[in-house]
């Protein structure tokens, strides 16, 4: 089989593709000719990402469906190959979410982000499969989050439903290393992103929802997402240095990791203006069917457009043997000394 250089153009779904990091993704991938499927719930952002990607010269096909239903993901997966041929990358993005005390979250609604924010990307990743694997062929990029690893107060269903992407993921790959497949599935972890779903989340706390500082670009996000893709062999990457920071004290202090959300967390999340009650909520129909979003939220005075951290883990060959020559050289002098 051949394989395809990353300048050729690739036939690329993106989930989640109307707004903050999906809408971000549209215009990474909308280069080199690539031909670009856009899945969302929302009209008008998938009419002002589709004119977004044909401006940058992709050939563009948008479909309506909500990722939670596996018939609707495999039928997007079908139509995507019917119109622009086999599936090279698959990104997953799409989520719901809730901020408010477990307590005060109904059944219906943990099911809901359940099935969207997880088994969204099981149902996707299943009809991406279904065509993927017989050619020994493609490449998954999950979108996760800093939360995959370590749940904070008030998204109980958000860190669980990450969480389990997570579990789900790690296992998948297993399978897959063992079947000895071309194909690759990889994920990236990410920060706070500055992105719209913080004024159409369901949220019942006082003040309105905000990201927990620091705050990337959807950007940022973007081009990570995208060179995953381009990179797939690799586990996961870590966006952000507060990413990298918060992974490695869960995994070396994660009780007092506990202590210092509970101190933290839940004002960290919240701006001091007053939650609007008549706000809109996506949680049970699209925040976008009728007005445009874009990638951006409120926050872009205060967002990174850089992750130095990015780049470290892009860049884990050269660092490790930058390390190791910096240490060959300290040694070398301490020898010379003596």
């Amino acid at each position: 089989m051949r394989t395809r250089t990353h300048s050729e153009p690739r036939t690329v779904v993106i989930t989640g593709a109307t707004a903050g990091v999906g809408r971000a993704c549209v215009r990474a991938f909308a280069t080199d000719g690539n031909r670009l499927v856009l899945v969302a719930r929302g009209v008008a952002g998938l009419r002002a990402a589709s004119a977004e990607a044909q401006v940058a010269g992709s050939p563009v096909r948008t479909i309506l469906a909500d990722v939670s239903d596996p018939e609707a993901c495999e039928a997007a997966a079908a139509r995507a190959e019917a119109e622009f041929g086999p599936i090279d990358v698959w990104v997953n993005d799409a989520f719901v979410s809730v901020f408010a005390p477990f307590t005060e979250i109904s059944p219906e609604e943990y099911r809901r982000v359940t099935e969207v924010t997880y088994l969204g990307y099981v149902n996707a990743t299943r009809a991406a499969l279904k065509r993927m694997l017989p050619r020994d062929h493609g490449t998954i990029v999950q979108v996760g989050s800093a939360i995959a690893y370590r749940g904070i107060p008030l998204q109980t269903a958000y860190s669980g439903a990450k969480h389990a992407i997570q579990g789900w993921h790690e296992a998948l790959r297993c399978e897959l290393l063992a079947s000895r497949t071309g194909v690759r599935v990889t994920m990236v972890q990410l920060p706070a992103v500055n992105t719209p779903q913080f004024d159409w989340v369901l949220n019942r706390l006082r003040g309105q929802t905000r990201p927990v500082a620091p705050v990337a670009q959807p950007e940022v996000a973007a081009r990570a997402v995208r060179y995953a893709a381009d990179h797939p062999r690799r586990r996961e990457y870590w966006v952000g240095g507060s990413t990298a920071a918060t992974l490695i004290a869960n995994a070396v202090a994660p009780g007092l990791l506990d202590r210092y959300l509970a101190r933290t967390g839940i004002d960290a999340q919240q701006d001091q203006g007053r939650r609007n009650p008549e706000d809109h909520a996506n949680l049970w129909a699209p925040g976008d069917a009728s007005h445009d979003h874009g990638a951006h939220g409120r926050f872009d005075e205060e967002s990174h457009e850089r992750s130095a951290q990015l780049w470290a883990s892009q860049h884990h060959g050269l660092l490790a043997t930058g390390g190791a020559v910096l240490v060959g050289a300290a040694v070398r002098a301490l020898a010379r000394k003596r």
